[in-house]
């Protein structure tokens, strides 16, 4: 059995143009333009996800899908910097950015290391792969790092390596264990 995973960057909100660690912020006017613009794009899925945060729930709906909530899906726990933004941290804390951006077991912050969030999320792939035909989930830009790193078995240092665009697509498709990863598919032009 073939599974197919398409993984959906959420439109951009105030908190991604400022670069701020999530806030719960609604996506902006120009962000949820974009996204009802590229609803109706995506094929029907079997099923349909999104990270549990207020910009991936607005980007599924103006994406035209009923989507479920999924915990595993939540974003980066980044403890007490959430709403405040990179620039803000790296002045009052720059050693603990450095450690943060340099090793994947820290948590500086008191939350989540990336490596816990790659395994949370590698976890939840798993699952997936058991799940017949077509999942789209709407899931944060880390989320999709996670699963870059993983499915290609690259250190979790890779992990900032990675930039995922707004509304963009990654799919991973694969069955026994094996996964193929197709990354930055504009929505709209998403294979069938």
């Amino acid at each position: 059995m073939t599974s197919r995973v398409t993984l959906i960057s959420p439109a951009v909100s105030r908190s991604l143009r400022e670069a701020r660690f999530d806030d719960g912020c609604p996506l902006d006017e120009t962000g949820a333009a974009r996204a009802r613009s590229a609803g109706g794009t995506l094929r029907p899925p079997d099923r349909a996800l999104f990270s549990p945060t207020v910009r991936c729930d607005e980007t599924a709906s103006a994406l035209g899908l009923d989507a479920a909530p999924v915990p595993e899906l939540a974003g980066l726990r980044v403890g007490r910097w959430r709403g405040r933004t990179l620039d803000e941290v790296s002045a009052n804390e720059p050693e603990a950015i450095a450690v943060w951006m340099t090793d994947p077991a820290s948590a500086p912050h008191g939350g989540e290391s990336v490596r816990e969030l790659c395994d949370r999320v590698t976890a939840w792939l798993e699952t997936a792969a058991h799940a017949a035909g077509r999942t789209v989930a709407v899931v944060e830009p880390e989320i999709v790092r996670a699963v870059g790193v993983r499915v290609l078995g690259a250190p979790e240092s890779a992990f900032w390596r990675i930039d995922v665009p707004p509304l963009t697509a990654t799919t991973v498709s694969g069955r026994s264990g094996r996964w193929n990863l197709t990354v930055g598919q504009p929505l709209g032009r998403l294979e069938p």
